[in-house]
């Protein structure tokens, strides 16, 4: 790494699953019009995040990421993008109501528009082209014309975040997220399904205690708290161009900060010291998260410490599993007595979706809901036979109806997953599959701060 720092410093070193412009001049065209964009996120919102991330590194609140696999220009909709923060606030309630911990709302949205791939290129029908790199970079229509890296593509990306974050905040704020409007969230199609009768039931308990709020003068109009939420947003830091491009000085710290999301993370793929992506992200204050799986070396770990949180700052760096369902229980403990034994302060979150991914007997690229819970409750044994805290939740999922995943109880087979595949990428969760995932995750959460099996209450 160098030693010193600046945007664009990255560019003096290897940058690995970078898209490869043919016109060097139209890039930096579009990178000039971003740098003179307005930021997408704000460094006063960035440092409440880190504060509220240093909280569930020690066990005082838990962390509920998720969102698309890759966003997409055409499924973008203020509909998808309500049901899918209507999901995340339903998680959210039933979280909070088994471990009585503030839950971090942070979603894979307004930003996730880049995706690492395994190979350069594919090829269909005798013909090769460059890979699908996500919407910022290509298109995902298998031509010539459509494969072609295009930088144009950024700021149509820019623009669609634009658009979701100012939904967002006005959901967080405006009193869509109000807990008096808890029964109102369920989706339609979860109506009448077991997940949408625990959630009522949650509900109901959440109904009785604002009922008795009310009734001793702590309303919505004289405690905020209660029909606000703060609502973050996070995404791959991949296409460094564009995350050069939104990086700002913060005009009351002094400080550089990437503003293209309150959270920024790398990629397992990217994660190599002495090349750009690291680079990038060691000169910016965001929470920066980076993804570990099964074959990390316990010292690699410190290593990235040492890179990218050297001031052991709470809240600085998270790391997010994804491990296996297989292989959580043997691969992850030594990572977790590493970083306690050498006294670094690190988030853990476990992201149970791209260890768990398999190709379906019917073509399709999925992931059965039953090793995505298998892989979480390994995360928790092992925090708990190690004396750490599992931190939190990383998941692939939308609001919509999706057919995606297999399993759950809607019964979703290999056979069935073509009547509503619609991901531009990886299989994601249901609003239904993830409402299970929520509740087991709260029964883990309930047995260690409460004590109680939460399902059985329920």
């Amino acid at each position: 790494m160098t030693s010193q720092w600046s945007p664009d410093s990255w560019r003096a070193l290897p940058a690995r699953q970078m898209p490869d412009y043919s016109d060097s001049d139209a890039l930096s065209h579009v990178e000039r019009e971003l740098a003179a964009h307005p930021p997408l996120v704000f460094g006063g919102e960035i440092r409440s995040l880190k504060s509220q991330l240093a909280n569930a590194a020690e066990g005082r609140a838990f962390v509920l990421q998720g969102g698309d696999c890759a966003e997409s220009f055409a499924e973008f909709s203020a509909d998808n993008l309500r049901d899918t923060f209507r999901v995340l606030l339903q998680m959210a309630v039933v979280l909070t109501y088994s471990s009585r911990m503030p839950v971090v709302k942070l979603g894979r949205i307004a930003g996730q528009f880049a995706k690492p791939r395994s190979e350069p290129t594919e090829t269909q029908n005798g013909v090769t082209l460059p890979i699908y790199r996500g919407d910022i970079i290509n298109d995902i229509a298998f031509s010539e014309d459509g494969r072609a890296p295009d930088p144009t593509r950024m700021l149509k990306a820019y623009s669609q975040a634009a658009a979701s974050l100012n939904l967002l905040r006005a959901f967080a704020q405006g009193g869509y997220a109000d807990l008096q409007k808890v029964h109102q969230w369920t989706l339609d199609f979860v109506r009448g399904s077991e997940q949408a009768e625990l959630y009522q039931n949650y509900a109901d308990r959440i109904a009785d205690a604002m009922a008795f709020m009310a009734a001793v003068g702590i309303t919505p109009e004289t405690a905020p708290v209660t029909r606000t939420v703060d609502f973050f947003t996070s995404h791959e830091a991949l296409l460094l161009p564009y995350e050069q491009a939104l990086t700002r000085v913060d005009s009351l710290t002094g400080q550089w900060f990437g503003c293209s999301a309150h959270l920024l993370w790398v990629g397992e793929r990217t994660r190599n010291p002495g090349e750009a992506h690291l680079e990038f992200a060691r000169g910016i204050n965001n929470p920066l998260a980076v993804k570990i799986g099964p074959r990390t070396e316990p010292d690699v770990l410190i290593e990235l410490a040492d890179m990218l949180n050297p001031d052991n700052e709470p809240g600085r760096l998270t790391f997010i599993s994804r491990m296996g369902a297989d292989q959580v229980a043997e691969r992850l403990p030594p990572l977790l007595r590493k970083t306690r034994e050498e006294g670094r302060s690190v988030l853990w979150i476990c992201d149970p979706m791209h260890g768990n991914t398999f190709k379906s007997t019917s073509g399709y690229k999925t992931r059965r809901l039953e090793r995505v819970c298998a892989e979480i409750r390994g995360f928790f044994d092992a925090h708990r036979a190690e004396g750490t805290y599992p931190g939190g939740i990383h998941l692939e999922m939308t609001g919509r109806d999706v057919t995606e995943c297999v399993g759950g109880v809607q019964r979703i087979s290999e056979e069935n997953l073509g009547l509503r595949y619609h991901t531009h990428c990886d299989p994601r969760l249901n609003a239904t599959q993830g409402l299970e995932v929520a509740f087991q995750v709260a029964e883990l959460l309930g047995r260690d701060h409460t004590g109680s099996d939460l399902r059985r209450v329920a």
